[in-house]
Formats: structure tokens, sequence, C-alpha cells
């Protein structure tokens, strides 16, 4: 009678006689076995193993290696290469993490097919589009990334139309037209703004006087494409091609063509020039304070490298207050920045 081996593994019929109580001598032999299997210790493992949904992903903590299993691991079959190794990783008491969700950017409704900012640009309304957006800086980052093309730079309608060496109106003799002088200020010709810029102006001179700053008066406000013809000639003649560049924008490419932009002045009594406001307390003013009111200093001091031009702290340009604030709160100093375009210190040709 041949002796069973005590090392040799236990077949599965044999675990299930020991579990009955049959002694493991008197068990029938076992079958040949057809192919390697996992034994009691390694079913076990992997009854054992965790399964954890958790928004959609499925994590388990049993990993199965084809490899040579430790001494501890169950091992079945004919011979120790046709083995199969379970090595559980036990679950922390924590549990396993929830993986964060994130929505499919393609899947998200595109800013300009929002109702609301559809319908606010069809009615043209400048500040009920930006908070349709999202308020001004949603506004801001959407347009900077190009992922808002119905919000348009080169729209010479809006407020927020951006004009400079680089990018001339368009057509190239726009005009804004219905614009009307601002109530209650000083105009050294006749100046006139789009009716929102010149209420805005308003509001500004008279904080401007009740914080006894003093008075702020227009020299020039919005200029037609052939006047701006006459006055870049001016300086041409003036200071010649290069040097008029530096001062004054050519026909199609002025800011004042849009009725968006104002050169103020102060005044004490009598008006002085746009030179001396600088150094004025209505300067020093509208400098803390205008964008409170909807304007920016467009071209300031040491960004002549991206505006082209020479300081003009006398020159407000108007971009509404939703957009003026986002500008303040992040420091900007140029429009170019602020949308995220390149530079334009000089003319394409």
């Amino acid at each position: 009678m041949t002796v069973p081996d005590p090392h040799a593994p236990l077949t599965r019929r044999a675990l299930r006689e020991a579990a009955r109580g049959v002694p493991a001598s008197d068990a029938p032999p076992a079958r040949h076995a057809r192919r390697p299997r996992l034994g009691v210790r390694a079913w076990i493992a992997l009854v054992g193993a965790v399964v954890l949904v958790a928004g959609g992903t499925t994590a388990v903590t049993a990993a199965l290696t084809a490899t040579e299993p430790p001494a501890a691991a169950a091992r079945v079959g004919e011979t120790p290469e046709e083995s199969v190794a379970v090595q559980v990783v036990p679950l922390p008491p924590e549990g396993l993490p929830t993986p964060e969700i994130t929505a499919d950017a393609a899947a998200t409704t595109a800013l300009c097919d929002e109702p609301a900012l559809v319908q606010a640009l069809q009615a043209g309304d400048d500040g009920a589009t930006i908070a349709a957006a999202g308020g001004a800086e949603a506004f801001r980052l959407a347009v900077a990334a190009g992922t808002a093309p119905c919000l348009r730079l080169d729209d010479p309608a809006r407020e927020w139309a951006v004009v400079n060496k680089l990018r001339p109106h368009a057509p190239i003799d726009f005009s804004p037209g219905g614009t009307v002088r601002p109530a209650g200020v000083r105009a050294l010709e006749d100046a006139t703004l789009r009716p929102q810029a010149a209420a805005a102006l308003t509001a500004l001179v008279r904080a401007a006087a009740d914080a006894g700053a003093g008075e702020i008066a227009m020299e020039s406000a919005y200029r037609s494409y052939t006047t701006q013809q006459r006055t870049y000639s001016g300086h041409v003649s003036d200071r010649g091609r290069e040097g008029a560049d530096l001062v004054s924008a050519r026909p199609g490419f002025s800011e004042h063509q849009s009725g968006l932009a104002v050169d103020v002045l102060p005044c004490d009594g009598s008006c002085r020039t746009i030179d001396d406001l600088a150094a004025s307390p209505q300067g020093a003013w509208v400098a803390e304070h205008g964008w409170e009111f909807g304007w920016i200093v467009r071209y300031e001091s040491g960004r002549t490298d991206v505006t082209g031009y020479d300081p003009e702290p006398w020159h407000l340009r108007y971009i509404g207050p939703e957009l003026a604030t986002a500008y303040h709160d992040g420091g900007f100093t140029t429009l170019e920045e602020f949308f995220a375009l390149p530079p334009a210190p000089a003319y394409a040709g």
C-alpha cells in the first residue's frame, strides 16, 4: 500500500471530504488534474477581496501575479512552475479614496449658446452680456482664451472693442452715431460721446468735485475718421511721421473714433492744458477713482512697448464699470494684456 506524501498539496475533493470528517487517508484518489487550480486559501483570499464602487470607478484590493509566490502563498497544480499566487492588500481603515469626478468640457454648454447671453448680445446690452457670461472676470477669461467667439474684440459697437496700431476699426471709417454731450461737463470744443460713456463722465466729474479734487473738463472726445485725418496730419507736419505715431493715431486707428474716449484737463476758474493734468489734484483723483465709473487711463507711463504711444494720463477710455473693476482689481495697465492680445507698438505697414 502506498503511503501518501504528507507534503503533497491536498486536492479540492480531499478538502471537501476533510470538511465532512472523512480522514484524508480514506478519501478517493484525486482525478488527473487538467489545469492549475487555486487552493482553498487562495479562494478565501479572492472571496475576501474588497470591490469598492465609488464615483463610477471600481477598485479591487487583491493583486494577482503569475510569478513565483512567497512561502506563505497557496500552491496548487502539478508542478511549482504552474502555481498561482494570490497576494491580498489590506484595506486601509479609512477606506479607499473617492475619486474626484470632473465634468467633460466637451459635454458642457458653450458660452455662446447660452440663451441669456445670446439675447443680451442681440439687444446690444453690453452690461447684460457680461453678466450672462458669468461676470467680468469670467468674460475676460473666455475672451482671452478664445472660447467665446461671439464676444468679438473687433466689434466697434461694443464697449470692450480694442483698437490699436494692429487693430483698426472695421469698417475703417466706422462711426458710432447718436453721440451726445455729457451733462454738466465743461467742454473746450464741441465734444460728444456715446450716451453710456457721456453719463459715466458726468458722474465722474461730479464725484471729483464733491470730493474736493476740483473741476474736470473735456478738451476733445469723439472724432470722426475725417477729423482724425486732419488731426494726424497736423502732428506729422510738426513732428514727422515717426514722432506723430507716438502721440496721435492714424485715421481709422483712433480710440476717439469709437466715441468711447475722451481727453480731460483740470480747471480752476480757468482751464489749463492736458499736459497739466498729471500733476494736478484732478489727475490724481482720476487715476485713483476713474475705474469706479467705468473709465481707465488707456496709455500709462512705461507701457509704450505695448501700446505704441507716449504716456497720456489725460486720455480716458470707457469700458464699462464691470470690466473697469476687473481691470483695476487685476492690476492691468493695458487693454492688450487684459485680453491677452499681442503688443501693438507699431503699425504693420
